[in-house]
Parts: structure tokens; C-alpha cells; sequence
């Protein structure tokens, strides 16, 4: 299927331009997950932008990487001038420094259309390299050899690249393309909204879309020094937007399952703000061998039990399938930032090396059939908000999500 089929609505970036909302909160942020089943490993790279029309404590970039054995990198943008994102496709780049020293407090700093950003320079080298041998320091961002970014990242559906230094702890530069297979939905169909047709009114608090559910990366990422090269590793990609993080949540996700490569699992639930008051919901979303399974309040019933740490499971149910996941991860989390109305502060959990059972029934009378049984120990597990010290159950039925 052609790249524009699979793109899903909230491709683009939520921010109107300077004037627009500037009396209010906003933040918008992207997850991307690279899984190397050989190694056991992942990197996923978390971006975000606050009150981009700048003038707040909280305006602002970061960029975080949880990368392999749990380690953590953490960088601030703190020129909200120096971002750019596209209106109307997954598109945008943040960098620390200007492009060029000449263009210091220009607007224009990413002077960039949609069609030279999607075709900006990954001319890869014998070893898969953006970087000149005299430019290990900078990566090249355009065909102007005058262009160039000393610290930060460019994403785009098909390309993601970037280097970023914390001093005295880890380095990384990466540089992959990437093969959208899933984004959300049926691949025959438009892509469809994960919050429903609704959330293009901007009534919940915060907006969640999955950008792709599965996809085919190729390239190298380099973490404190070691290469690491894959070719069709699987690849992730998600946004969140709005004011801040739900009041509580969990997450699931995986498309690195054993023996299945065509399975992708996104799943997640908590309480949310819709018109001024709080609710609790939850999703499940599979899609497998070209088909899209959707368990989501308007179409069926979700429950779940999660504790704070080591635990999710979910049931969900529609009119023709049944599903149960079981997740569990019995080493301590690593604390990741989120977007909060303090600013970005460490009130979320993480683990990509969480173990995960997932089954799927189809309803055939009173006797279900097993379509799909399937384990992983490259699960991307999570919690964060306000957690208490006990079980968090939930259920959910509303007629949106």
C-alpha cells in the first residue's frame, strides 16, 4: 500500500502559529520504538515541544532515548525558534543550534518544504553513514552543503536521523529509513483516528494517535561509541498532544513477538479529561496477517488490572472477537519525563524488555476459536500519573472513546 494510504489522521503538527492559544498550556510529543530481536534490544526515542509560542517557564524541546540495558539520555531544545514541524503530514526536526550561525533569530530557520524535508540528504556511505568522514560532528540536514545540524533530530514517516551528546554520560547518532507497514486500521481502508472520529474536535485531554503500528526500518544507530546496523527491524511511531499527560495511564506495545512477524499489539488505558470532567477508558489494537482487530468502548468492553509496577493485564470484547493480554516485568522501571502542567518532570515508568502473552478469539457460538497465541520479551511496558500503592482496575463502555 502507497505511503499516503497509510497515513492516519494527527499525521501533522497540532500547533497553529504564534498568537493562536497563547493564553493556554500545550505540548505535543512523538514516540518512536526501534526493536533488534537478535540482540534483545531496543532505542526508543521520545521528543517533545512546550508552549511553542515561547515567553513561558515551560517553552521549550526535549529529546530522550531509553536505549539499550535501560540506559537513559536525556537533552533540552531550549529555543522553541529552532523547531519545525509540518501541518499536515508526519514531518519535523528540532535542533540545539542554529543551521547556520548567519540565520541566528531568524524565523526561518528550517527553510524547508514539505517535499525537501521528505527528500533532505541520507546518502548512505559503504557503512550505511549521513556523516562525511570530515563531518563526524555534524549531520548533514539538506543538499546545501552550507546547512547543517550540530545537535538534534529530523523525523519524517520514511526517514528518522539525528545526534545528540549528553556531556559526561551518553552520546547517540542514528540515521535508518523506514517502511511503513500498519499505520491504524485496515490497510484497504482509510486509516482511522485511535480516540474515533471525535477527537478531531480536540475534547479529550490529552489527544493520542498511533502513527504506525508496525513498520520496516533499515540503517544504524550509534550509542556511546557502538554501532549498531539492522535491516527490516521493527518499527514503531506514536503522538500525544494538548495540554498535559493523563491525570493516570498504562501502555502496551509490541511488534517483535516470537515466531509472528506480522503481529503488532498497541494497547492502553486510564483517566482522562473530556469537558472539564475526568473518565477512565481503554483500547486494544491488533493488527496481524493484513487484518486490524479493534477493542475500544465504542464498539465493544475493556477492563483491566494494572499495579503500579510489574503488572498489566486486559480482557476486551467486540461483537465477533475476544482478546486477553498478560504482561509482567519483574525488573525495576527507568523513569522517563512527560509533559505535565509543572513542565517536564519524571512521572512515568518504562521497560522495553517486558514479557507479553497475547490470545485472540473469534466468537463462533457458544465455542470461541483460538485465532492467535502469541509471547514476547520485548514488550514495551509502561505506567505513570498518579499511581497509588494498590491495583488499578478499570472499565470501560462509553459510546466514544
Amino acid at each position: 500500500m502507497s505511503l499516503t494510504g497509510l497515513q492516519t489522521p494527527h499525521s501533522g503538527y497540532h500547533w497553529s502559529h504564534p498568537g493562536t492559544g497563547t493564553g493556554s498550556r500545550f505540548f505535543e510529543g512523538w514516540y518512536l520504538r526501534l526493536t533488534l530481536p537478535e540482540l534483545g534490544e531496543s532505542f526508543a526515542f521520545m521528543y517533545s515541544i512546550e508552549d511553542p509560542q515561547g515567553g513561558t517557564p515551560y517553552s521549550g524541546g526535549t529529546a530522550q532515548i531509553l536505549g539499550p540495558r535501560h540506559e537513559y539520555l536525556c537533552r533540552t531544545f531550549p529555543d522553541v525558534r529552532l523547531f519545525w514541524g509540518d501541518r499536515h503530514t508526519l514531518a519535523l526536526c528540532h535542533s540545539r543550534r542554529p543551521l547556520n550561525p548567519l540565520n541566528k533569530g531568524s524565523s526561518d530557520v528550517f527553510p524547508f518544504t514539505q517535499s525537501s524535508i521528505s527528500d533532505y540528504s541520507l546518502k548512505q556511505s559503504s557503512d550505511r553513514s549521513a556523516l562525511g568522514s570530515h563531518q563526524r560532528s555534524r549531520a548533514s540536514l539538506s543538499n546545501d552543503p552550507g546547512q547543517f545540524v550540530y545537535e538534534g533530530y529530523q523525523l519524517t514517516a520514511t526517514h528518522h536521523q539525528g545526534i545528540l551528546s549528553e556531556p559526561g554520560r551518553h552520546s547517540a547518532r542514528w540515521c535508518y529509513s523506514i517502511q511503513p507497514v500498519y499505520g491504524w486500521g485496515n490497510c484497504d481502508r482509510p486509516q482511522q483516528s485511535t480516540a474515533g472520529w471525535l477527537s478531531q474536535f480536540q475534547i479529550f485531554e490529552p489527544g493520542w494517535q498511533i502513527l504506525m503500528a508496525h513498520g520496516l526500518a533499515t540503517g544504524w544507530v550509534e550509542w556511546n561509541g557502538t554501532r549498531y546496523c539492522f535491516s527490516q527491524a521493527p518499527a514503531y511511531a506514536e503522538k500525544n498532544w494538548g495540554g498535559a499527560f493523563p491525570q493516570q495511564w498504562f501502555w502496551i506495545q509490541c511488534n517483535a513477538f516470537d515466531g509472528e512477524a506480522d503481529l503488532a499489539l498497541t494497547a492502553g488505558g486510564g483517566r482522562r479529561r473530556v469537558l472539564g470532567w475526568m473518565e477512565s477508558v481503554g483500547m486494544v489494537g491488533i493488527h496481524h496477517r493484513g487484518r486490524f482487530y479493534e477493542f475500544v468502548p465504542w464498539n465493544g468492553t475493556v477492563r483491566w488490572r494494572v499495579q503500579p509496577w510489574g503488572y498489566w493485564q486486559m480482557q476486551a470484547e467486540n461483537a465477533g472477537h475476544m482478546v486477553e493480554l498478560l504482561g509482567t516485568c519483574d525488573r525495576p522501571p527507568t523513569p522517563i519525563r512527560v509533559p505535565t502542567a509543572q513542565g517536564m518532570v519524571f512521572a512515568c515508568q518504562d521497560t522495553t524488555q517486558g514479557k507479553l502473552t497475547v490470545k485472540l478469539w473469534e466468537k463462533q457460538g457458544d465455542r470461541p476459536t483460538l485465532l492467535l497465541q502469541a509471547q514476547s520479551h520485548l514488550a514495551g511496558l509502561e505506567t505513570g500519573g498518579d499511581f497509588s500503592a494498590t491495583d488499578t482496575r478499570g472499565y470501560s463502555n462509553f459510546w466514544y472513546f
